[in-house]
């Protein structure tokens, strides 16, 4: 089995650098030509399924993805949905450094086990995505491909339970909008990293 691990496409709050958690951003014009090329890369996959956090900007990519994959049905999944930021959803970044200095030194430090203030912890989003994971692989066939289209802290963290890396090191590994890492699942259900943060499709 292998499974295709999307990020979604640009939004406006991700080129001016502002957090979006759940906030409900769709994506901008720049973000759906982004997908469009990301598509086009894709559209030889023999897609069993299409999975998707139910936030917009999720949607949108898996729809115009699935535009080549007529067959292959839809599915929301929300343990895919992003990362809840709690009182830091929809903040500014530069404005995050400069009033919440001491929350940010310990999210350099320690970022596996650390809550947003009213939200999560990447252990918490780890869990619950690790979970959808599992079981939308015991729901299909050995040989079948499923795309994911998710978001950064959901991809970061199913990346490092499949290197098996500790959450503090997830700044080890990217992954870009529209841009996609490939897992492979063994018979035993072991995960391996086939491609990752591929975005040869994307400009500069």
């Amino acid at each position: 089995m292998r499974i295709v691990l999307i990020r979604h496409g640009e939004t406006e709050w991700n080129r001016i650098r502002r957090f979006q958690g759940r906030s409900d951003i769709p994506l901008n014009e720049r973000g759906k030509e982004q997908v469009r090329a990301l598509a086009e890369v894709l559209k030889n996959e023999h897609v069993a399924a299409l999975y998707t956090s139910p936030l917009t900007r999720a949607v949108e990519t898996a729809l115009i993805i699935g535009t080549y994959h007529p067959a292959a049905p839809l599915l929301l999944e929300e343990g895919f949905v992003e990362m809840d930021l709690g009182e830091f959803d929809g903040m500014d970044a530069a404005h995050w450094a400069e009033h919440h200095a001491e929350f940010m030194k310990q999210w350099i430090k320690s970022p596996g086990v650390l809550q947003m203030p009213g939200g999560e912890s990447l252990a918490q989003v780890q869990a619950r995505a690790v979970a959808s994971l599992k079981r939308i692989i015991q729901a299909h066939g050995a040989g079948e491909s499923l795309l994911v289209c998710s978001h950064n802290f959901v991809i970061l963290t199913l990346l490092c339970h499949a290197f098996h890396r500790p959450l503090d090191e997830f700044r080890t590994l990217k992954q870009d909008t529209a841009a996609f890492s490939t897992l492979t699942v063994s018979a035993d259900g072991t995960l391996a990293v086939e491609t990752l943060n591929e975005r040869s499709h994307l400009r500069a």
